[in-house]
């Protein structure tokens, strides 16, 4: 999903989490919240729903039977430490789910999250996102996927628990998960979409 920087979905100035839960979850369309200010979140382009479709099936086809499972954009993330109510285009969980007080919303503990990366919002995604994404302590990998090139950046903490960078940029390549052990093929990804086409 696209947030639309920087107008804010409400007039008032700050929200309580409580407000903005409770608008939230009577609202028709989607918002993210951070540190009392709401924002309005905006569809997505065709090949950005291709590939996150793609990478959606590739994920449940391999964690089937697993104790990892994934969920797509409608799942929102909360993040404790920094206030930020999320709905990243894909997220894997490990284990048992845990929610903000035992809700069946927001889910605090994501190991991995993807977000399939517009022109509009990757800088954002890739930089002061990622930041408030490090605040979750379960989160061992982010994955930033560009749908309108091969490009995917895969970040995860290594074995001296720093973030490290792998890219994947050749339509041959296999893109590696070590969190949940699992490879999908970038062919698989940008099945159907214009870049291999």
């Amino acid at each position: 999903m696209e947030v639309k920087e920087p107008a804010l979905a409400y007039a008032k100035g700050k929200y309580t989490i409580e407000e903005y839960l409770q608008m939230e979850n009577a609202a028709s369309e989607k918002h993210e919240y951070y540190q009392g200010e709401i924002f309005a979140m905006s569809g997505a382009k065709i090949e950005h729903n291709k590939v996150t479709s793609n990478l959606h099936y590739a994920l449940r086809s391999k964690l089937k039977g697993k104790p990892c499972q994934p969920f797509g954009s409608d799942q929102r993330i909360h993040i404790e430490k920094n206030t930020l109510f999320t709905y990243p285009d894909i997220s894997v969980v490990c284990g048992d789910l845990l929610t903000l007080n035992d809700d069946e919303y927001n889910v605090l503990n994501p190991s991995i999250i993807f977000e399939v990366a517009s022109p509009s919002t990757r800088d954002y995604d890739r930089g002061e996102k990622f930041k408030l994404y490090r605040d979750i302590p379960t989160l061992k990998e982010y994955i930033l996927v560009n749908p309108e090139a091969v490009h995917i950046e895969a970040f995860f903490i290594n074995d001296n628990g720093n973030w490290e960078l792998v890219e994947y940029k050749t339509i041959n390549l296999v893109l590696f998960l070590p969190t949940i052990q699992i490879s999908i093929p970038l062919q698989d990804i940008y099945e159907g979409c214009r870049v291999v086409g």
